[in-house]
This record gives C-alpha cells, structure tokens and sequence, in this order.
C-alpha cells in the first residue's frame, strides 16, 4: 500500500456583537485549591481532544448583513482524523490534526491544523487582517484561569490565537473565546469573494462521543475604505471517535517528519519573537506564499527522496526571509 500525502488547506471560525463575551467577565477569586482543581479540570477535558475521530465540516452562511449580498449554499465535508498530543507541559498543550482520506488502498495523509493551548498566558497572537500577526497582551485581570488557544496552518504558520475560560453552564463544559480575527479559509479565499477576513468567536465542547467546534463568524471587507459586515456563518465541526478506519497512515507520516517539523515549529517561534508578532504575503490555496514549499519538504522527507538536514535549513531560511511579506 502506498502512502501518498497531499495538500488541504483548513479554516475554521465565529460570532455576532450582541452579547459581552464570557471571556471578557472578571475574573472571580479562588482558593489556591479551586485553581488547581479548575486547572485539572481544564487539563482532563483539552487531553480528552486526542483520538482517532470521524470528523465532519458544516459550515452555512445564514445571515445576509448587506441587501447587495446574496448567502452561498451550504458545505459540507470530512474525513478521519488523528490528533495527537505532541507536547504537554502542564501549563501547555499542543495537539497535531492529521487527517486521513481517501480509502484503505490509497490513502492520502494531510497534515492539518495544530492548535496550542496554553494556561494563564500572558500575551497571544493576534491576526490584524492584510497577513499581519502581532503578539498582544492578555489583561492582566481577564489570566486568572483563562487559557489562550492559537491556530496555526498546515505548514505552522500563525492562522489565528484568542483566549477564553472552561465554564460549565447548564450541565456542558464550555471554552468560548474572546472576538478574534481571522485570514480568510481556503474555502473562501479561493473564491475571491468580496471579504477578506472573519470576526469570530470560538468554542469547543467535549461531548459523550467526542468533542464539537463550533465558530461564529461575521464575514467582513472593505467599502470605500471602510470595515463592513457582509454576511454571518455559522461553522460546526465534529468530532465523533470511530474504529472505522486505519490511523497507521497518518502515525506513521507523524513519525517520519516530527523531528522536521519540531524544527519548523521553532523558525516560526523565533521570528514571531523576535519581531512582535508576523507579517506574510497570503494566498489563497495554503494560505501563504512559502507555505507549498515548508509543506512539500515533509512530503519529501516522508517518501526518503530529501535529507531531513537539508530540508530543515531549507525550511528555516524560508521562514526567515518570509517576514515583512517578501516572500
């Protein structure tokens, strides 16, 4: 069985200003033991993320802002998923997406978005619109058991970061993020549509099966000069766990280019920090102009047709150069 690897982009996204964001609520005092319980807590149900899922996409434009704006139909898709822990600190966790398509003779191995989840974080990265990330501050009032998740794409470049707190409310475990801007999903950015970007809000919550992600998301763009909203859509991807499928593909894709990717990881953490945040050149297709390449240097690698020395080097003068959007 040959293993092939492909590219796919990912979006995912969220909501409407009526309401103030739970994020946003001060943060209450606690006991040192309530903290630690709440932060466990929290641990137990980002961990209980990873598995081998059967996932699907629903993603609907509802909600005309504009008489000049018609909705598009409906979408949807899936796959199978793996996620996998891949660094756990305690105060931090990283999960790898790695879908699984195609069938059993031939399946195609994409590796999909990463999300990182880091406790009481002081600063996060935000999307600013026009490929620009800046690394912001977390107020100081809103850390007290709140934790930041950032989004990154296929090839680790930055997609978008908010933060937010577990709540439980009527008997359901809830993350919900504070507003955040996003670039564009491939789905949409392939279109040329007249927006550029979403004002979202996020939130993730276990279920008995898995878990959803469920994003709120005001389509937005420029008229004559000027931010407006267009269109709202409201996104639902779930997570069902399954042994319907063979998750070996996409483990073994993760075991022949995590070390190319770990190195990858940290490119773009040091050019992050050293700049205050990231400015690339988007495009549509993988959301970037450099990321074709940082992605196909792993499929290389993957097939034994490229050293993984060579690939890295390669991979960090890319990332390198690609900031201010020169790329």
């Amino acid at each position: 069985m040959k293993l092939k690897t492909a590219l796919l982009g990912a979006a995912l996204l969220a909501t409407m200003p009526f309401a103030p964001a739970l994020a946003d609520r001060p943060v209450a005092a606690a006991t040192t033991a309530e903290d630690q319980a709440s932060f466990e807590a929290d641990r137990a149900i980002i961990l209980s993320m990873a598995g081998n899922y059967r996932v699907s996409f629903d993603m609907q434009e509802s909600t005309s802002w504009r008489s000049d704006y018609a909705a598009i139909a409906p979408k949807m898709s899936g796959g199978f998923e793996n996620i996998r822990v891949i660094e756990d600190t305690g105060r931090t966790i990283v999960l790898q997406h790695i879908l699984v398509v195609g069938n059993e003779d031939n399946p195609v191995v994409v590796k999909h978005w990463r999300q990182d989840w880091v406790y009481e974080p002081e600063t996060y990265l935000a999307y600013e619109g026009e490929g620009v990330w800046t690394v912001q501050d977390v107020p100081e009032r809103m850390r007290r058991g709140r934790w930041s998740q950032t989004v990154w794409q296929v090839d680790d470049s930055p997609r978008y970061g908010g933060w937010g707190e577990w709540t439980e409310e009527g008997g359901i475990p809830r993350w919900r993020s504070n507003w955040t801007l996003r670039p564009l999903a491939r789905r949409d950015a392939v279109r040329e549509p007249v927006y550029d970007r979403y004002l979202s809000i996020n939130r993730h919550s276990p279920t008995p099966g898995g878990w959803i992600h469920w994003q709120d998301n005001i389509k937005q763009g420029l008229v004559d000069g000027e931010t407006v909203p267009f269109v709202q859509e409201y996104v639902l991807n779930t997570y069902s766990r399954t042994e319907n499928y063979d998750p070996a593909p996409g483990d073994s894709y993760w075991a022949n280019t995590a070390r190319y990717w770990a190195a990858v990881r940290a490119a773009w953490a040091e050019v992050i920090a050293a700049n205050g945040g990231i400015t690339l050149t988007e495009e549509p297709n993988m959301g970037n102009t450099i990321a074709s390449t940082i992605y196909t240097l792993a499929q290389d690698i993957d097939a034994g047709t490229r050293d993984e020395a060579a690939a890295i080097a390669e991979a960090e003068a890319a990332i390198r150069a690609s900031h201010g959007g020169t790329e």
